[in-house]
């Protein structure tokens, strides 16, 4: 197979859908890879690499969209790319469809075969696919609210961990997924005082075994919400309905009772935010006030850290890759449920039940098409 990978497009995102060793295992499995000119030059992956690992460089992303016959990119295609792809052109990247109906129409219209990583499922459950870039975001999560705490960045002049005699900051984290565990060991890294919620019992007792009383666990409903909420200095959202909007769990008027100079930093807001007030941001300008808390709501959070996300995605991006090089998609689709599910929008169908629900679409199960 023909594989291609463009440059990344959207603001401030220096992340590439493959490294030099992902192009080598491709090759060696006697496939092509295409490689925009310096797609990879921001994180320290020159061309020269690419091409010693067997990639064949092009100037154009129009050349490889052209040309390739499986797309691998990191982040959603961007309005010019999607009127790039054509039919049963193959795309694998993520795609975060639920809040975006317009990137959702286009690749409807262009016919082609949509993988999206955050909907691949793992053999042991969980979004396998997702878990590298949840980790990261997590971590940053904290890293980010500390930043914004400080009183300079519109916080309220806090450093969360306080000093000896001058109690720490208190951190909320909602969701007790890989976003909300990794912030979990961070704040308590830093010394805040933590408080995690989710409404998985069994997952809060997994982490009070391992944090014991370092944290305070909490069943997650309106009103253990509402009081974790005003209590906080940081609130980190970190929930997800798989290939679903995010839920609205902290309401509009919650937050206009915050503390003044509290952070929220909204991780879910790829699929559209768990805060009410929450709007997509940038990494130039990643935050906003609602009335006096700041909001950190930076749609691509791991592109902060390039590299590192990266080389982390791929780690876990590259055995499907491999699959629908070697057998094509449908083949790789029929003996892998867990990639079948990654497959979102196939051939003008909406393939993926919540998106085609919450943006009134016909739901197409994949295996119609599989037939």
């Amino acid at each position: 197979m023909l594989v291609g990978v463009p440059k990344e497009i959207k603001n401030q995102e220096s992340r590439v859908g493959l490294t030099p060793a992902s192009v080598k295992e491709l090759v060696l499995r006697g496939h092509q890879v295409l490689v925009q000119r310096n797609a990879g030059v921001a994180i320290g992956l020159a061309d020269s690499m690419y091409e010693g690992s067997g990639a064949t460089i092009v100037d154009t992303a129009q050349e490889i969209f052209k040309r390739a016959e499986m797309i691998v990119k990191v982040k959603e295609p961007q309005p010019e790319e999607c009127a790039m792809l054509r039919e049963n052109q193959i795309l694998y990247t993520y795609l975060h469809l639920a809040p975006d109906p317009e990137q959702t129409r286009a690749l409807v219209q262009s016919g082609a075969v949509c993988v999206a990583y955050e909907t691949i499922t793992g053999a042991n459950g969980g979004l396998p696919l997702l878990a590298p870039m949840s980790e990261v975001a997590g971590r940053m999560a904290i890293q980010a609210g500390a930043a914004h705490l400080e009183k300079s960045k519109g916080g309220m002049g806090l450093l969360l961990g306080g000093v000896p005699g001058v109690a720490p900051g208190h951190v909320v984290i909602i969701g007790a997924g890989v976003v909300g565990t990794n912030a979990l060991q961070m704040a308590v890294g830093m010394g805040a005082r933590v408080t995690i919620l989710d409404k998985n019992v069994d997952r809060l007792r997994q982490l009070d075994l391992i944090f014991g009383n370092r944290v305070q666990t909490m069943f997650s409903n309106a009103h253990t919400i509402e009081e974790a909420v005003l209590d906080a200095d940081l609130v980190i959202g970190g929930v997800l309905v798989p290939g679903a909007a995010a839920p609205k769990l902290v309401s509009h008027d919650l937050i206009s009772r915050m503390k003044a100079g509290a952070v929220v930093v909204d991780v879910a807001i790829d699929q559209g935010g768990c805060f009410e007030t929450s709007r997509a941001t940038t990494h130039e300008q990643p935050t906003f006030l609602v009335g006096q808390v700041v909001h950190y709501c930076v749609a691509n959070m791991p592109g902060a850290v390039a590299r590192t996300s990266t080389f982390a995605l791929n780690n876990a991006t590259i055995g499907h890759a491999l699959a629908l090089a070697d057998k094509g998609w449908s083949k790789a689709m029929k003996a892998n449920p867990h990639l079948k599910n990654g497959l979102n929008v196939c051939q003008g169908k909406v393939t993926y039940e919540a998106v085609a629900h919450g943006l009134g679409y016909p739901y197409v199960p994949a295996d119609n098409l599989l037939a």
